[in-house]
């Protein structure tokens, strides 16, 4: 079960998802929560790719958000699950966005460096006294012998995989042992697994804090790229620096404001019909890992995980997308300043660190010049067929992908759940299907 958790639980990098063509003004279908519509235009090639990816049984379901500063374009097809009786997916079901949750408990941690209440300089272990003297391994390989670090852990390092500290899906060794028997796996896959690994999970943001601080890092704290659990330790600094638990400042700041209705680490009831199921691909064969009627995100998780733990919808998605590419500002109603989104979404990395991007089986891919920025990775390039320069976002370990290009000034959220993440060419395809759509005169 733990490789199975080993290859689900991380997720994704970066999006090659936009287009050589500049945009004209588009417009909402009226089902859209957006308040000026401007022109209308049809975008042929994405529903007929959404369609496309049911009828061929690459997913039972998908759902597609496009959008520019003002219109959103929502494409759906096929069902929650593979049962001819399942329910027909739209913009309001729930799929597990996995590390799409990261970029969220990024921009989470930027309100608090616009409050004044974080630097991203700061030590963390000002927040977490655990971390004031943290240690490095000497021989990964064979022990977890140590010495001291030569810099503490800072916010920068958290929001851009730089502490040192380790993941599950990457890290081996005598330190993937210990995170192993301390619990240190913060992602739910379904519930069979879910009985062994809450057994030795901590039960608080503050007890897996603390664990993790008690354990060597792979490297010096900002001198190594290493994608790790550091989103989910921010989790626990956002809470201390802004004296309420993580879930409860993310609803404060974030979900309320934004209207985001179906955002939830955990699903209530009264939305459990909502839900997708999960699957996993045996060759051909699509296999249920998580049945949505069993779903192990209908249970509360041991704690808040701020990289990968947060079920959405596209509509509730695409309105966290919709207020970064509007400089922070959704329906009247500001969240951030300007300035702050794009520190936000700007390459944050330390000086002399890169990033070159993750395996695709987690959902990412390896792709041209990329910085990394607040919980996601920016392109720092332009290149025929790839997103712009400035192209800000992550996907997630089950399918799911998410960005925003500032440049051109455009979205997009893709909702589907399955494993491997990579089973697919998804991004190419929408790529294809959008250059396609947008290279088209609005009508």
């Amino acid at each position: 079960m733990l490789t199975t958790i080993r290859a689900l639980g991380g997720a994704t990098a970066s999006l090659a998802l936009l287009l050589a063509t500049p945009m004209a003004a588009q417009t909402a279908p009226p089902h859209a929560p957006q308040p000026r519509p401007a022109a209308t235009r049809s975008l042929p090639a994405t529903e007929a790719l959404a369609r496309d990816y049911v009828a061929t049984k690459k997913a039972p379901g998908i759902v597609i958000a496009v959008g520019g500063p003002d219109w959103t374009s929502i494409h759906a097809a096929g069902r929650t699950a593979a049962d001819a009786n399942a329910r027909p997916v739209d913009a309001d079901t729930l799929w597990r966005v996995y590390s799409m949750t990261k970029p969220i408990t990024g921009m989470a941690a930027m309100m608090l460096v616009e409050d004044g209440k974080l630097k991203l300089d700061q030590p963390i272990g000002d927040f977490i006294p655990a971390f004031k003297n943290m240690r490095v391994l000497t021989d990964p390989a064979t022990s977890l012998a140590s010495r001291p670090a030569a810099r503490p852990i800072t916010v920068r390092h958290l929001l851009t995989h730089t502490a040192g500290l380790g993941y599950n899906i990457v890290t081996k060794g005598p330190l993937l042992k210990e995170y192993e028997r301390l619990g240190i796996i913060p992602a739910s896959v379904n519930a069979q697994a879910e009985v062994a690994m809450a057994k030795a999970r901590p039960t608080s943001l503050e007890e897996f804090a603390n664990r993790v601080a008690g354990l060597p890092l792979i490297a010096d704290p900002g001198t190594t790229w290493s994608y790790s659990i550091g989103l989910d330790v921010l989790g626990r600094v956002i809470e201390v620096a802004s004296g309420m638990p993580f879930e409860r400042f993310l609803q404060t700041r974030m979900f309320g404001p934004l209207r985001m209705t179906s955002t939830w680490f955990q699903v209530p009831e009264s939305a459990k019909a909502r839900l997708a199921t999960n699957y996993a691909f045996a060759g051909d064969t699509m296999i249920p890992v998580d049945p949505a009627a069993t779903s192990v995100f209908l249970q509360r998780p041991s704690f808040p995980y701020g990289g990968a733990g947060l079920v959405s919808s596209a509509r509730d998605y695409d309105r966290f997308l919709h207020m970064l590419l509007n400089g922070g500002t959704l329906d009247g109603r500001r969240v951030m300043k300007p300035e702050t989104v794009a520190l936000g979404m700007s390459n944050l990395l330390p000086d002399g660190v890169t990033f070159g991007g993750v395996d695709g089986g987690t959902g990412g891919e390896a792709g041209p010049k990329m910085g990394f920025g607040a919980g996601g990775s920016v392109y720092l390039e332009s290149l025929p067929g790839r997103p712009a320069k400035g192209t800000y976002g992550w996907g997630g370990a089950a399918g799911t992908i998410a960005f925003v290009d500032p440049a051109r000034r455009l979205r997009g959220t893709v909702m589907v759940n399955y494993f491997p993440a990579d089973r697919w060419p998804l991004r190419t395809d929408l790529v294809r299907a959008l250059a396609s759509d947008l290279a088209q005169p609005v009508r």
